[in-house]
């Protein structure tokens, strides 16, 4: 951010989340040892979930630490519109360039630990690495260490068709011991609502139904839990909709970034 710029977003309440977060429980507080590292944050894909992001690890910070604590997080906010036309247009290397100078940015400004807040982007992972000399928490980690530590052994993936069709976040999920299945049927679909709907801050009951029963299906092949692979979906289905345990992403990620930045 431009120095002096005034910075004053705007965030929304967030909906009831799934409760499958055991993996990063909320010790006793301490007021006392409040050493916390700077996350740095890279947002905007979408800026909805961005915000929902913005409060969650601000939330968990607030749940470890007591009082007045926030968390201490520098967000650049990319313009979602540049990066899905290289999303559209398979240009996977310029995207990973923009998004791992952005990153190195973000450590450059001071962030000691750097997240991603998009589940899709994760596809340039690598450049993002390469480009910094701090940790980078990938998304898939805690919610495969979730899941794992659960019981849980096959589970549907719901996101963009670009992270359930490709192997980027897949094998992610594999190399901890996980069987995932996505949706046979409807991803053309399921990926409109995300991009044509969510990412707008647009919820229908009728783009509800059309997850939730994406995920009857995927129980029916056997799914015994459903992973929100998208940061926006948490906007249309939780655990009170969804035929099988939901596990949120967004929720995960945020929750371990701040278990990293007080560790």
């Amino acid at each position: 951010m431009a120095a002096g710029r005034a910075f004053s977003p705007t965030f929304y309440l967030l909906f009831p989340f799934a409760t499958r977060y055991a993996l990063f429980p909320t010790p006793p507080i301490n007021r006392y040892n409040t050493t916390m590292k700077t996350i740095g944050l890279i947002g905007g894909m979408s800026w909805e979930s961005t915000a929902h992001y913005y409060a969650a690890l601000n939330r968990e910070t607030a749940a470890r630490l007591g009082g007045l604590h926030s968390a201490p997080v520098i967000v650049h906010s990319v313009d979602f519109a540049p990066i899905e036309a290289l999303q559209r247009a398979g240009n996977w290397d310029a995207a990973g360039d923009e998004l791992a100078r952005i990153a190195a940015g973000l450590e450059g400004a001071g962030a000691e630990l750097i997240g991603l807040a998009t589940n899709t982007m994760h596809i340039c992972a690598p450049q993002i690495r390469a480009a910094l000399s701090v940790p980078f928490l990938h998304i898939a980690t805690p919610t495969a260490e979730a899941l794992v530590a659960d019981g849980m052994r096959r589970v549907g993936l719901l996101g963009t068709r670009f992270t359930m069709e490709k192997r980027f976040y897949i094998e992610e999920l594999e190399a901890a011991g996980l069987e995932v299945l996505v949706p046979d049927v409807g991803i053309t679909n399921l990926n409109g609502i995300i991009y044509e709907e969510l990412c707008r801050g647009i919820v229908r009951d009728e783009s509800r139904a059309i997850y939730v029963e994406a995920v009857n299906r995927l129980r029916g092949r056997g799914a015994e839990a459903v992973i929100l692979g998208c940061t926006e979906i948490g906007m249309l289905i939780d655990d009170d909709v969804s035929p099988l345990p939901t596990y949120d992403t967004t929720e995960l990620h945020a929750r371990a970034l701040v278990a990293a930045a007080l560790a």
